[in-house]
């Protein structure tokens, strides 16, 4: 009766897809979308667990990466990379190659890859149009995804790596002037001291980068299956970590997260297991 109502009206009725059911999700409801704006192309790790859950329950997540990943070579600051990682333009392909597989291991959309200098996104005395630009391509994603949640990093940039405070601030700025598809519902992600840890023994943590317990209100569960493919999405990053270096950090972020990615709310909200309630 109702479809025959707005049939009369011209209404076209749309078929929904089988998987919908599977999925939880209601007859005709547009897919959740969650965005993840990072500053290079291997910061998903800290979440890539809930990424790989979020995906396999079919809601649309995308990573966006703001810069190229050209600094990403040797052995300087707190990451020990591999000795024989190429440079410039090639590592520039390679780190796009690596982005690509580390979604796909996630079960996530391609990687929307913005380009922009790596190291330099805050380079005003150089480029002062710079950080507006990139400002603007953020922007533009986000009005064309228009999500329902955007994770980023924290204002501590989880490592303290500058690009990283960068588009913490950016997507901060952008939610707060109320720019087209922007939501309400953001959050931080932090790397685990643990990780960091496990990843660079020698020189451990860097200082006050690590928040406090009490601001970690979000803590969003996860399968054995999506630490799997959180595991398989790191080593895509061959440019950056070693074999050994993933076989040391994963399980030592896993003790860490217990089942469960710990997140901080940018704006007010209520404590939760789901970042889309």
């Amino acid at each position: 009766m109702y479809a025959a109502v707005l049939a009369s009206l011209g209404v076209l009725m749309l078929s929904t897809p089988d998987d919908a059911f599977s999925r939880g999700a209601p007859t005709g409801a547009a897919p959740k979308t969650l965005a993840v704006v990072v500053a290079h192309a291997d910061d998903e790790g800290p979440v890539a667990p809930i990424l790989a859950r979020y995906a396999r329950e079919g809601v649309q997540v995308y990573l966006i990466v703001a810069s190229n990943g050209v600094a990403g070579a040797g052995q300087q600051g707190y990451i020990p990379r591999p000795d024989a990682t190429v440079q410039g333009e090639d590592l520039v392909r390679q780190r796009a190659e690596e982005a690509r597989c580390a979604t796909q291991a996630l079960g996530i959309q391609p990687p929307i890859l913005l380009g922009f200098p790596d190291g330099k996104l805050g380079d005003y005395a150089g480029d002062r149009a710079l950080i507006y630009r990139v400002t603007q391509r953020i922007a533009e994603e986000l009005a064309r995804l228009r999500p329902d949640v955007v994770i980023t990093w924290g204002p501590d940039g989880g490592t303290g790596h500058p690009d990283h405070r960068i588009v913490s601030t950016i997507v901060t700025q952008l939610q707060r002037a109320g720019a087209p598809g922007v939501p309400e519902r953001v959050f931080y992600m932090n790397l685990p001291v643990e990780s960091m840890r496990a990843m660079n023994p020698q020189r451990g943590e860097p200082p006050l980068v690590v928040p406090r317990a009490e601001y970690f209100t979000v803590r969003v569960p996860f399968a054995p299956e999506d630490l799997q493919a959180a595991e398989r999405s790191m080593a895509c990053h061959r440019s950056q970590f070693t074999a050994e270096v993933v076989q040391r950090v994963v399980p030592a972020a896993a003790r860490a997260w217990n089942g469960a990615i710990p997140l901080i709310p940018a704006f007010p909200t209520a404590p939760g297991t789901d970042l889309f309630q």
